[in-house]
């Protein structure tokens, strides 16, 4: 018995798509060939074959942009550098 095919229109950004076809052409695969591979793992997982999470930092990084975000509002007073070289002459010191 012969498989019927059916096909599948998605729209992606542009940049996304050309990424992903470098990546898959390294690879020896094509778009349409990645596609069925994951739908055959979406069936044979019964789920998505990957894991899906909001990107939350944790509470470290959190930490760190807050006082960044309070040296840049001189809530916080931090030493200020013009260049690299200041920045590393004041860590050689």
């Amino acid at each position: 018995m012969e498989a019927i095919t059916s096909a599948i229109s998605v729209q992606v950004d542009t940049k996304d798509k050309e990424q992903a076809n470098n990546i898959l052409k390294s690879l020896g695969l094509n778009m349409s060939t990645f596609v069925n591979m994951a739908i055959k793992q979406l069936i044979y997982t019964d789920g998505l074959p990957f894991e899906v999470k909001n990107p939350n930092p944790n509470s470290k990084l959190l930490n760190a942009l807050n006082e960044s975000e309070d040296i840049l509002s001189n809530k916080i007073n931090a030493k200020k550098y013009h260049n690299m070289d200041e920045l590393l002459k004041d860590l050689k010191d």
